[in-house]
């Protein structure tokens, strides 16, 4: 069997072919990967709980070493901060702050794309392999969940057409619903039981489907030498990465490497929204 960098790109390669032919938002032929940056997420779904471990500073020293760096991205963000996210039990959260407000309009400026990541990320279940704010709400009850989490970001002049749903997991069957309201869903490895394994991006239904799975939704560290073998290969077209700013605390050398390595491969979201505006 091949290493998993080259299965990676294999996979890649071949969904590429298929979406070329069948809707056109693939970029045709070899060449450069096109790497689409998502971080999830701000702010920290336990700022309220641990703000000086997770609270703005933070998000602002990851923001500034890939915006050092010149790497688009796309931020998935919270329009309210839960208060005990894991329990579902507990209540309370609180609107955006003044300071977290001036903080997306810097990283609006900066070439971020924001997408939506749920209400406030307090899950519904308290097992860790069940977590999640959606699974589970009826279609009035999660259009009324979008509807005020839209509502709370029009308040701060952001409106996302991506949307990144709280622990990676939704039902299948809410995701027209979501298709509705969104240009691209996004998933990750929590999907796969719920979803199945879908290399994207992907037209399904009204909107592209673009889900991520390890290795390039892990560390700076674990992306790195996928990231050299897809540039080496030349796959020709848009590769999802997902990165946490909690994950890279610690390791900021390696998170500086990752930003300047990736800079000339790393596309805008808007330009990706764009593709798929063109292509539906």
């Amino acid at each position: 069997m091949p290493p998993l960098p080259v299965r990676v790109a294999q996979r890649v390669a071949m969904k590429a072919g298929l979406l070329g032919y069948k809707r056109g938002l693939a970029p045709g032929g070899s060449g450069a990967p096109r790497f689409l940056v998502r971080v999830d997420e701000f702010p920290h779904y336990l700022a309220a709980d641990e703000p000086g471990r997770f609270g703005i500073a933070a998000s602002r020293t990851f923001h500034g070493t890939l915006a050092t760096a010149g790497v688009p991205y796309l931020m998935a963000i919270l329009p309210r901060v839960a208060t005990h996210p894991l329990d579902p039990s507990a209540t309370g959260d609180r609107p955006l702050s003044g300071e977290e407000i001036a903080f997306l309009g810097q990283m609006g400026s900066e070439r971020v794309t924001f997408g939506l990541h749920g209400y406030n990320h307090r899950t519904r279940y308290e097992r860790p392999q069940r977590h999640s704010e959606l699974c589970g709400l009826p279609e009035r009850e999660l259009s009324a969940l979008l509807d005020r989490a839209l509502g709370e970001l029009e308040k701060a002049g952001v409106r996302p057409r991506v949307f990144v749903p709280p622990y990676n997991r939704f039902d299948a069957a809410q995701y027209p619903l979501l298709a509705e309201r969104f240009d691209v869903v996004c998933g990750g490895p929590e999907s796969v039981p719920l979803m199945g394994f879908h290399p994207g991006p992907q037209w399904r239904g009204d909107a592209v489907y673009l889900p991520c799975y390890p290795p390039l939704y892990g560390t700076a560290d674990e992306c790195r030498p996928v990231i050299a073998e897809l540039v080496e290969r030349q796959v020709g077209t848009w590769v999802p990465i997902v990165l946490h700013p909690g994950w890279e605390a610690k390791t900021p050398d390696t998170l500086r490497a990752f930003a300047d390595e990736i800079a000339p491969y790393a596309a805008s979201w808007d330009d990706f929204l764009s593709a798929v505006e063109a292509s539906r």
